[in-house]
C-alpha cells in the first residue's frame, strides 16, 4: 500500500461537500453544540440521570488526551463519505429536524465521552483507531430547536468513518479489551440534590451485549449504571437508570457509531443498524 494522506483536493471536496446556507434556528443549534463541546473539552463532565434530575460528576484531572497518529490510505480507493451514506430521517420512527451535518478529516473514532472519562480517570489511552475520513450527524426531534430544548430532544447522533482495512480489522479485535477496565468503574463527584451540595457515587458499566449482527461486523455496547448514593451515608439519589446502548457496525473500510439521545430498545438499535449497514455498502471499498 503507496503512503499517502489526504491530499489538498481531498481537503477542498470535504469542506465543498458541506457548504450550503443553514437556517437561523440550524445556527443557534449548531452553536449549542459548539458551546457544549467547548466545555467538555475544558472539563469533561459525566452525566448521571437520577431520577430525571442530571447529577453532574466532574473529573478533577484536567489530562489531554494523546495524539492520534493519522492512518494513510490507498490514493486509488474513494474518499470523502457521501451525505445519503448516513442514516436519513425518514428511517428513525419519529419525526425529526433537518440533519446538523459535519465532515472531518484524521479524526479518532470515538464511542462516547463517558467510556472515555472511565479510561483517562484509570490512566488508560482515550486515543482510538484514527479514521481517514469521517461525517458525523446529530438528529433532533422535530420542532426542538426552541429555548427549552433539552438533551431529550436528540433522537439520534451518527459518526461515520473511512479507516484503512488495517485499522477497521483492529479496531474490532480490540473492542473487548477497549472495554474491559470499565465493567465495573465506580465514579465519585459533587452534585446538587434537593438543594444542597452532595459527593455522589456510582459504579457504571459497560459491557458488549452483542456480536455480529450485521454488517461485516458489528458490536451493541451497554451502559448501565448503578443507583446513585452519597457517599459516606449511602442515602438514595432517585432511582436506577436506564441502561442505554449504542451500535458499531463496519462495511468494508466504513465504520459507523450509532447513538441514540435516550434509551432505546436493542432490537431498535439492531433495526437502524441493519438500515445504516445497507446505506453504506454503496460507498464503502469495495461496494456491496
Amino acid at each position: 500500500m503507496r503512503e499517502h494522506e489526504p491530499s489538498l483536493v481531498d481537503r477542498i471536496a470535504v469542506d465543498l461537500a458541506t457548504v450550503r446556507w443553514p437556517e437561523p434556528a440550524e445556527i443557534r443549534a449548531r452553536a449549542r453544540r459548539r458551546t457544549r463541546r467547548q466545555v467538555a473539552g475544558a472539563a469533561v463532565a459525566l452525566v448521571l440521570v437520577v431520577g430525571g434530575v442530571a447529577a453532574v460528576l466532574r473529573p478533577t484531572d484536567g489530562a489531554a488526551p494523546p495524539p492520534v497518529a493519522v492512518p494513510v490510505a490507498d490514493p486509488g480507493t474513494r474518499g470523502e463519505i457521501p451525505p445519503e451514506t448516513l442514516l436519513q430521517p425518514t428511517d428513525l420512527p419519529e419525526q425529526s429536524d433537518p440533519p446538523l451535518t459535519e465532515s472531518g478529516l484524521g479524526e479518532p473514532v470515538r464511542l462516547g465521552s463517558d467510556l472515555e472519562l472511565c479510561r483517562r480517570r484509570q490512566g488508560l489511552p482515550t486515543a482510538w483507531e484514527a479514521s481517514l475520513w469521517s461525517r458525523s450527524q446529530t438528529l433532533l426531534r422535530d420542532g426542538a430547536d426552541g429555548p427549552d430544548q433539552s438533551p431529550g430532544d436528540v433522537l439520534i447522533g451518527q459518526d461515520l468513518y473511512r479507516v484503512t482495512p488495517e485499522v477497521a480489522g483492529r479496531f474490532f479485535r480490540n473492542l473487548e479489551q477497549l472495554v474491559a477496565p470499565c465493567f465495573a468503574w465506580r465514579s465519585v463527584g459533587p452534585t446538587e440534590w434537593q438543594g444542597r451540595m452532595v459527593t455522589a457515587e456510582a459504579v457504571h458499566s459497560w459491557a458488549l451485549a452483542d456480536r455480529d449482527f450485521v454488517g461485516d461486523e458489528a458490536a451493541l455496547l451497554r451502559h448501565s449504571v448503578s443507583q446513585p448514593r452519597e457517599q459516606g451515608t449511602g442515602e438514595p439519589l432517585g432511582g436506577v437508570p436506564r441502561p442505554t446502548s449504542l451500535a458499531v457496525v463496519r462495511v468494508g473500510d466504513l465504520v459507523t457509531v450509532i447513538m441514540p439521545g435516550r434509551s432505546t430498545p436493542d432490537d431498535e438499535l439492531r433495526r437502524l443498524a441493519r438500515i445504516a449497514a445497507t446505506r453504506m455498502c454503496p460507498a464503502a471499498n469495495p461496494p456491496c
